[in-house]
């Protein structure tokens, strides 16, 4: 993970977040192919690609969604896409995003560049060894700027994080929002191995069998 310098922000052609939003931001930016690039906390973060057992855990949530999709379950999955967090100058790419079936028809044509945060019921993000601190909640004094915080501030429903750090090997699903303190209230946690069992709205229980820590 790479956080750009003042001086290196500086010789950007406008603010960060004005380019992010406009997709430019990676046109002044000499990354990998495959960096996600992502504003958090008023800082340009620069995350090298996901590795496969990273990916791997995101597939087997999306197609636990995907094959419970229909009339009597309408949540709808992304991965990839960028949600700009408006007023506050962040914008995230979360690993993957939960949207009621109408409200992704409806972005789909009116064919947005990014969502934004009252479009996404749950956010998921899966922990990597480089750039962990970004979505974990933090601890500690100084700590209150991260993607956790974001998420909380942008007032998202639900937030599942699957920490594959060893000291955690656990999913935590935060919820109930506090927009003030950029904080969530409340939480829930199952190690891995354990079945995730998400709560209405979407009742649905995800298998953690396969789910191992990165190792030391």
């Amino acid at each position: 993970m790479k956080v750009l310098s003042d001086e290196e922000v500086s010789m950007l052609p406008d603010a960060p977040y004005n380019l992010w939003v406009r997709g430019e931001l990676d046109d002044h930016l000499d990354t990998p192919e495959g960096s996600r690039v992502e504003i958090i906390g008023g800082r340009v973060v620069v995350s090298p690609p996901p590795v496969f057992e990273h990916n791997a855990v995101i597939g087997d949530i999306t197609m636990v969604f995907n094959r419970a999709f229909g009339p009597d379950f309408p949540w709808r999955t992304d991965s990839g896409t960028g949600m700009s967090l408006v007023g506050v100058g962040d914008g995230f790419v979360p690993d993957l995003m939960l949207l009621d079936q109408e409200v992704f028809q409806a972005a789909r044509r009116s064919k947005v560049r990014t969502l934004v945060p009252d479009q996404v019921e749950m956010v998921v993000e899966v922990t990597s060894r480089g750039n962990a601190q970004n979505d974990q909640e933090p601890s500690g004094r100084g700590r209150g700027n991260n993607k956790w915080n974001g998420y909380a501030r942008a007032e998202i429903p639900y937030y599942l994080l699957v920490d594959r750090s060893p000291k955690a090997a656990r999913s935590i699903l935060y919820s109930i929002p506090d927009q003030a303190l950029g904080a969530y209230l409340h939480q829930e946690s199952w190690a891995f191995g354990e079945t995730v069992d998400l709560p209405d709205p979407f009742d649905i229980e995800i298998s953690t069998a396969e789910w191992e820590p990165w190792e030391d």
